[in-house]
């Protein structure tokens, strides 16, 4: 480069801060070889590093390579095809131009192959690359049909009508289990109230935001919670039936219930966790949210009514039940 010719197998990129720089034009890995990349921090020094993960095929060329070239520099260049819309005697023509850029520069220290790492980068320098890294190749080309640009305003009207579904819903339920099952109704409802702020707060404990697939999660929670405790219900009415005292038939009913209330609450569980290990995006916070709902449904259903009803009938001689 003394004469200020490229070689022929050399081509001439440019950094990102626009600094010149040559490289051979060889390809010791393409975007879609890459397996993994991820930031991290060297156990050793505590530097910022990248991991990054081939496939064997770039393994093994990555070997070839780094064997006879320890000690030079390697790059990472990267390859953006931009869409553009062009018109041509009238009509719409999609094409691309291609911005290629050289995003990291390192020097090879030693034999490696399938897995590496990149160091003497900043923490935001390693994100930003390992997240260019990880993007990968994309296979085909994306063209913009049609692009449509929506306000705030549109998204917190939904939240604001799911928030009205789930209050609606809330409502009807409380007003139903409070006529139907009257002081156990009541009951029912004092906890299904816990029920839905142990789980708010839950959420927000783990910092989740509050979405319109979320939303549904919470009410199917509602609706889930509430099923127990008409199950328990019924088998106190049935205790009673049958001829058992009041505190008889309400330790029977809590007794008989909790098997079939477990049973459906873990296979409720079980599918909520299929959804959160496979479903990615709103299917896994509707997940999420279902899940944590489960387990709060449990705690108030059973646990939170048995000790209200304690609390009420507990060390009474009772001649009849409101049930």
């Amino acid at each position: 480069m003394k004469t200020g010719i490229v070689p022929p197998e050399d081509r001439l990129y440019y950094m990102r801060d626009g600094q010149p720089i040559v490289l051979k034009k060889q390809v010791i890995a393409s975007g879609d070889q890459m397996l993994n990349a991820s930031a991290g921090f060297d156990p050793q020094s505590g530097q910022p590093t990248v991991n990054v993960e081939l496939d064997s095929a770039a393994a093994s060329r990555m070997f070839d390579f780094t064997t006879k070239n320890v000690g030079k520099p390697m790059a990472v260049v990267y390859i953006e095809r931009i869409p553009e819309v062009k018109t041509i005697n009238g009509k719409e023509v999609h094409t691309s131009k291609t911005k290629e850029m050289v995003i990291s520069s390192a020097t090879v220290q030693g034999v490696f192959g399938k897995n590496f790492q990149t160091t003497g980068l900043t923490q935001s320098e390693a994100t930003g690359l390992a997240l260019l890294l990880k993007s990968g190749s994309l296979a085909a080309p994306m063209n913009i049909v049609e692009e449509r640009v929506i306000g705030p305003s549109l998204g917190q009207l939904n939240i604001e009508k799911g928030l009205l579904s789930v209050l609606l819903g809330l409502g009807l339920v409380l007003v139903a289990a409070a006529i139907y099952y009257k002081l156990f109704g009541l009951v029912a409802d004092i906890a299904l109230v816990f029920n839905l702020i142990l789980l708010v707060a839950v959420l927000s404990l783990f910092q989740a935001t509050l979405t319109m697939p979320g939303i549904a999660g919470i009410v199917l929670t509602l609706g889930m919670a509430i099923d127990a405790n008409v199950l328990i219900c019924e088998r106190i009415r049935e205790e009673l039936r049958n001829g058992s005292t009041p505190l008889a038939s309400i330790r029977a009913g809590y007794e008989k219930a909790w098997a079939t209330i477990l049973d459906a609450n873990v296979t409720h569980l079980l599918a909520a966790t299929g959804l959160m290990i496979f479903a990615s995006g709103s299917i896994r916070g509707f997940a999420i949210t279902l899940g944590v709902g489960i387990l709060t449904s449990m705690f108030t259903s059973v646990t939170a009514t048995h000790a209200i009803t304690a609390l009420i009938h507990g060390g009474r001689k009772l001649k009849t039940l409101s049930v």
